[in-house]
């Protein structure tokens, strides 16, 4: 079974942006890549089929700490896999829990030897280890999964953030060993990419980038980032890790961000993205659109009658007006939920797609500029 590959197509000549086509054994994946959310097997309020169809997502994302808590890895074993238990036949990547160490800080506790959370359904305790943790994602099956790591928290002082950089990277060690002498679980390949760490620190970014580097893997991920710091200086340090990371692997900068973070960082180098933002924040009515940001909810749409979106081919973003959509909402009607769901990954798909044609055309970088300006504007 082949590795994952990676093939650099096109460079930017004013920037660091760059086209490419990661190659796995459920499809091709072109970068630059936005990948949905579907923490649970599920991207919230959207079908598999609209993902496919209208969305033309490539690959989508699960959670290794939800999915090993509901359904448990002897479901997703007897259904052969996250594949054929969600019905979805293209790549899936899989978290490996680690954001968790962070997002659920009050109900765990972190020792060299793993992290042991308190569940947030039913309070049973559970021990993850960088052992079980590849156990758990060969189960799973995805097809990029990701190493075990602590993202620490920001602010945080130089030494926890020294102390938890060198714990992630004694658990990559043994992701990696666990990881080599453990089959993939279905007829397909999986493929470890490892983390960078080091908070904000420049010394402790760079010689994570080296080590992580040093392990050769088929793609390397960024995380520890868009967890509070301000914008200047999450991109200060993508910047300083795509220096450091190699240029024949794809990059994926964790949780980012916002469809102006995901231009900016693109422009670094960046080749892959994933947040939950477009599904959460569309469930609370903010829609992301060609021409700026709508609060679905104000007043001011309760007449307007024009689609939610002319500037996205997608069926939902034309087919809907605003003030219909609006209605929706105001009457806490569910079908507003998944419209609104809908157009917002539909945007950051077609935007990602966007970036990658002017990478390939040599004007990304006047494009890239013009479409923060209009993107930051609240309409």
């Amino acid at each position: 079974m082949p590795q994952l590959q990676f093939q650099l197509q096109h460079t930017s000549p004013y920037s660091s942006a760059r086209a490419g086509v990661i190659s796995t054994d459920h499809g091709e994946i072109r970068t630059p890549i936005f990948m949905p959310v579907g923490t649970v097997g599920s991207v919230k309020a959207v079908t598999q089929q609209q993902l496919g169809q209208e969305i033309k997502a490539q690959i989508i994302l699960g959670n290794t700490y939800h999915l090993y808590l509901r359904p448990g890895t002897e479901v997703l074993e007897a259904a052969g896999g996250l594949h054929k238990f969600n019905h979805w036949d293209k790549p899936i990547l899989t978290d490996s829990g680690g954001y968790q160490v962070f997002s659920l800080a009050a109900n765990r506790k972190i020792k060299p030897e793993g992290v042991m959370f308190q569940s947030h359904i039913d309070g049973s305790r559970h021990l993850f280890t960088p052992e079980s943790v590849m156990d758990v994602q060969r189960s799973i099956g995805a097809d990029i999964i990701m190493a075990f790591d602590e993202c620490p928290p920001y602010p945080a002082e130089y030494g926890y953030v020294k102390k938890s950089m060198e714990l992630t990277h004694g658990w990559l060690t043994r992701c990696f060993t666990r990881f080599n002498e453990t089959p993939a679980k279905y007829g397909y390949t999986q493929n470890l990419f490892p983390i960078v760490q080091g908070g904000v620190y420049h010394d402790l970014r760079k010689a994570s980038c080296e080590f992580i580097a040093s392990q050769n893997a088929t793609g390397n991920a960024i995380g520890g980032l868009s967890v509070g710091e301000p914008e200047e200086m999450m991109y200060e340090l993508t910047a300083l890790c795509c220096e450091n990371l190699p240029v024949q692997k794809p990059r994926y900068l964790m949780g980012v961000g916002t469809p102006w973070n995901i231009l900016e960082a693109i422009s670094l180098g960046i080749d892959m993205f994933d947040c939950v933002m477009p599904t959460r924040n569309g469930r609370n009515g903010m829609l992301f659109t060609t021409k700026g940001v709508i609060n679905i909810k104000n007043k001011k749409w309760a007449t307007d009658f024009s689609p939610i979106d002319d500037g996205l081919a997608a069926e939902t973003s034309n087919y809907y007006s605003k003030a219909y959509l609006r209605h929706l909402f105001v009457a806490n009607e569910i079908l507003g939920l998944q419209i609104a769901s809908l157009q917002n990954l539909s945007f950051y798909l077609w935007l990602a797609g966007e970036a990658r044609d002017h990478i390939i055309a040599g004007d990304f970088e006047g494009w890239k500029n013009e479409m923060v300006t209009v993107l930051k504007q609240r309409l």
